[in-house]
């Protein structure tokens, strides 16, 4: 079981030019997107979030039950889903502003326990950084690497969310020792500040930066580098194009029975290899279709 921990919301994504261009919504969040994209791909998921009651969130739980994923970790509550209103530029890359004061997602609590049989645990996105949530999510994040299962961590820095951005630097590097799997995109390592080298040596096994069209490379703690370059696609837009990196890393991972920050560590070219070139590919759909629409299993095949 790989459960995903974090936001679920609606993103209002423009259908023409102009800051009045009509908007259409769709299925969102960082953590939610990877969710999907775990059970698409097949690997048994669970969500683990709070969800509103309002009828984006049981849109949002709707679509998860469709996938497979196991959602008896989500929490409700009456106050209304997070929105976020993307726009996407001329090469389909995508940025967002959010409406989150009140929304059902920030007042997610620690559960007290995570579905039976869980191998890894993802964190990330907007659920790292709005109070009170996030310091529920940070003890989650804790809690989960004390015990021994594997834990992911994605970034994704959303600056307009982030009001202190050295506070959030030092508390990102705080999170370290409790990660085993860093992915993040160049332009949040560029943000954050600091090397792969640096963050490996605080307590993650691998840290995989994605750089778009020119691929991904996974550093290791051994001194090794794996890359491999971008799928060639034409992009119709970006949005969850890393959530599906997530998630094909994590379903990659569990494939090979590589679920703990030991196998990470001793994966060798051949199998980071394997793995990246997957996520890869798992990206390129997603960037070929509207939206947060990642692959089935059956569409990254080989």
């Amino acid at each position: 079981m790989i459960v995903v921990a974090g936001e679920a919301l609606i993103d209002l994504v423009p259908q023409g030019t102009g800051a009045l261009a009509a908007l259409r919504p769709a299925l969102g969040g960082g953590p939610y997107n990877t969710a999907v994209a775990v059970g698409r791909l097949g690997s048994p998921a669970a969500f683990c979030s709070r969800v509103s009651y309002d009828a984006f969130g049981e849109a949002l739980l709707e679509r998860l039950r469709e996938t497979g994923v196991d959602v008896s970790p989500v929490q409700r509550g009456a106050e209304p889903t997070t929105l976020a209103v993307a726009s996407v530029d001329a090469d389909g890359s995508a940025a967002y502003s959010f409406y989150v004061d009140g929304t059902a997602d920030r007042l997610f609590a620690v559960p007290a326990a995570l579905p039976s049989g869980t191998r890894a645990v993802s964190f990330g996105t907007c659920s790292l950084v709005l109070e009170p949530g996030a310091s529920a999510y940070e003890e989650l994040l804790r809690e989960t690497a004390s015990r021994g299962v594997l834990t992911a961590l994605d970034p994704n820095i959303r600056p307009g969310l982030i009001l202190d951005a050295d506070a959030y630097r030092a508390r990102f590097k705080s999170w370290l020792p409790s990660v085993d799997l860093l992915k993040l995109s160049a332009e949040d390592a560029e943000w954050l500040g600091g090397t792969p080298r640096e963050w490996l040596a605080a307590g993650p096994a691998a840290v995989v930066v994605t750089r778009g069209g020119a691929g991904l490379t996974a550093y290791t703690r051994d001194g090794s580098e794996y890359a491999v370059p971008g799928e060639r696609v034409e992009v119709v837009d970006t949005i969850g194009a890393g959530d599906t990196v997530n998630a094909a890393l994590l379903h990659g991972l569990a494939v090979r029975d590589a679920l703990s920050a030991e196998a990470v560590a001793a994966l060798g070219p051949e199998g980071w290899a394997g793995l990246l070139g997957f996520a890869a590919r798992a990206a390129a759909v997603t960037c070929s279709r509207a939206g947060a629409e990642p692959p089935y299993a059956h569409e990254v095949a080989g």
